[in-house]
């Protein structure tokens, strides 16, 4: 990334290399604040419709984060959805697009006011997938950062 400094030893000259660090746009910044503010509110909402909208737009601004990064497709590309550009501005991500754009139908039926059509298990499997993606989406954008958001631990009692 940065340049080599070097270093004197008291027997021998070595080079090691200068992180510079990475410059991140405040519009990718604010989408993945964004996607944080959706999933501290899926994790406190009671209702799995509410879980699993919440999960979703969490996802969604993950994804945005990254066409943000990478820069949208052309027209020509065919890409409408961000599922789509997704899959186009970054590959290695597609299998996540398949997975959060199957989800658009369900979140619609929730939007539209039949949240009883979401299980627990579902919006709960999709809240843990966005809060994956989320961390992938942010190695992505500045592996040298690490995670931003400190990850769910579960209290294990000792055994005896």
């Amino acid at each position: 990334m940065g340049g080599m400094q070097e270093t004197s030893g008291a027997q021998a000259h070595v080079m090691v290399p200068r992180m510079t660090p990475r410059v991140v746009s405040p519009a990718v910044k604010e989408l993945l604040r964004r996607a944080d503010a959706e999933l501290a509110a899926a994790a406190a909402a009671d209702d799995p419709g509410d879980r699993f909208v919440h999960g979703h737009l969490a996802a969604i601004r993950s994804a945005a984060a990254v066409v943000a990064l990478r820069g949208r497709p052309t027209r020509r590309s065919g890409a409408r959805t961000v599922w789509e550009m997704l899959a186009h501005v970054e590959p290695d991500l597609a299998a996540w697009s398949g997975y959060f754009a199957s989800g658009a139908r369900l979140r619609a039926a929730v939007d539209a006011g039949r949240s009883g059509e979401v299980e627990p298990a579902r919006a709960d499997e999709l809240v843990a997938c966005a809060e994956d993606f989320r961390d992938e989406v942010a190695m992505l954008v500045d592996p040298d950062a690490g995670f931003s958001r400190q990850p769910r631990l579960a209290l294990v009692p000792a055994a005896s």
